[in-house]
């Protein structure tokens, strides 16, 4: 498997986020899903990665720069047919690694709070995030939580 930027042109990252958009639309109410669409990852302030294994498009994931210092993981996904399997793992770390390479000092995300979302927490936990207040524009919600790491 590789990470690799990608600039959100290609068909199969279109339909990877698709049915990503859709899934979290039947889990999570309207105003509390935060999901961006290709539109919204296409800003110069996100880097957006695809892992590939082959050509098949496993995983992805996005970093926002949301300030000098403090950045936000989004759009974190992994083929439903491929959970479990380290790929969310595998990019939990490689978007810290960025993070830190951009001199960023902390690095928050937002995640449901449904049972669905159970196995990101903990894989969020296991790299070291904690639970924390709503960041930046966000609000909280009974459907999602914050969590925030420092570098």
């Amino acid at each position: 498997m590789r990470i690799v930027v990608d600039d959100l042109s290609g068909p199969g990252i279109a339909a990877f986020l698709d049915g990503h958009v859709r899934q979290m639309r039947e889990i999570t109410p309207p105003e509390s899903k935060h999901a961006l669409d290709l539109d919204g990852l296409r800003r110069p302030e996100i880097t957006f990665w695809s892992v590939l294994d082959g050509d098949a498009i496993v995983g992805c994931g996005a970093l926002k720069r949301l300030d000098a210092g403090h950045g936000e993981i989004k759009s974190m996904r992994t083929a439903p047919e491929r959970r479990r399997a380290g790929i969310g793992a595998l990019l939990v770390g490689h978007i810290v690694e960025q993070a830190r390479g951009l001199g960023l000092i902390r690095l928050s995300l937002e995640t449901g709070s449904d049972d669905f979302f159970a196995p990101a927490r903990r894989l969020y936990e296991r790299f070291g995030f904690a639970y924390c207040e709503p960041f930046g524009d966000y609000r909280a919600s009974p459907h999602n939580v914050f969590m925030t790491r420092t570098l």
